[in-house]
């Protein structure tokens, strides 16, 4: 009769991709006004960088092919633009007022493909 609205079963790559981004971007900013020395460890930061790129591409690729299609399409592309400014941040010189402007453009479209994999589907 009703049909069950269910979330995109990506739900936990759109996840991983959000929270690696976001732990990314915590790293970098307590480092660029000098909270943290990562000196040390500053592999991390470039760690943190790989899995979120991994993240995307993983999100948007089953987000694309997996079921329900009415669930998670949209959701993959409302993450695929993320995919530019995460490709340009490393032609971007690190001590530049572009490195941080560059990683934030990609956080828009994290959000909203989070967002847009939690929502259910509706359609028939």
């Amino acid at each position: 009769m009703f049909r069950r609205r269910s979330p995109s079963t990506a739900v936990p790559l759109f996840a991983a991709a959000a929270v690696s981004y976001a732990a990314n971007s915590a790293l970098g900013s307590a480092v660029a006004v000098k909270l943290i020395d990562s000196s040390g460890f500053r592999w991390l930061h470039h760690a943190l960088y790989i899995i979120t790129c991994v993240a995307v591409a993983a999100a948007v690729g089953v987000g694309w092919w997996a079921r329900p299609q009415s669930a998670n399409r949209p959701a993959a592309m409302a993450l695929l633009p993320a995919a530019v400014p995460l490709t340009a941040i490393p032609f971007v010189r690190t001590h530049s007022r572009r490195h941080p402007l560059v990683a934030l453009a990609a956080a828009p479209f994290i959000v909203a493909g989070l967002l847009r994999s939690l929502r259910p589907s509706d359609r028939k």
